[in-house]
């Protein structure tokens, strides 16, 4: 089977961090997986709607929450244990204040050097 081709242009970094996402119907608590620049991988237990923008409340240790908003881009089944499954969501980061992108990029980069 052929070597999977990275498409990230950006660095991510594995970083988790409580994560709030205000839905229509709903307000979802998570985690990231991974964050970069310009999206997030997050884990939570209910799947998100394609395409569709969502409001998004990042929760960094030490620090003031970080609020964006994201665009769902993709979403699977992420882990499976015996008691629940939870489902992978790929967002791009659609509206971030200087402030935060900064505090963002300042992490994916220094994290764990």
């Amino acid at each position: 089977m052929p070597d999977r081709k990275e498409r990230r242009k950006r660095s991510r970094r594995e970083i988790r961090w409580p994560i709030t996402i205000l839905a229509d119907h709903a307000t979802l608590e998570g985690e990231t997986v991974n964050i970069a620049t310009d999206g997030l991988f997050v884990s939570c237990e209910e799947p998100l709607r394609l395409n569709e923008i969502y409001g998004l409340s990042i929760l960094p240790p030490n620090h003031r929450p970080l609020g964006v908003k994201g665009k769902v881009v993709w979403s699977d089944l992420y882990g499976i244990d015996k008691n629940d499954a939870a489902v992978g969501i790929g967002i791009c980061l659609v509206e971030v204040s200087d402030e935060d992108r900064n505090y963002i990029e300042e992490i994916v980069l220094n994290y764990l050097k």
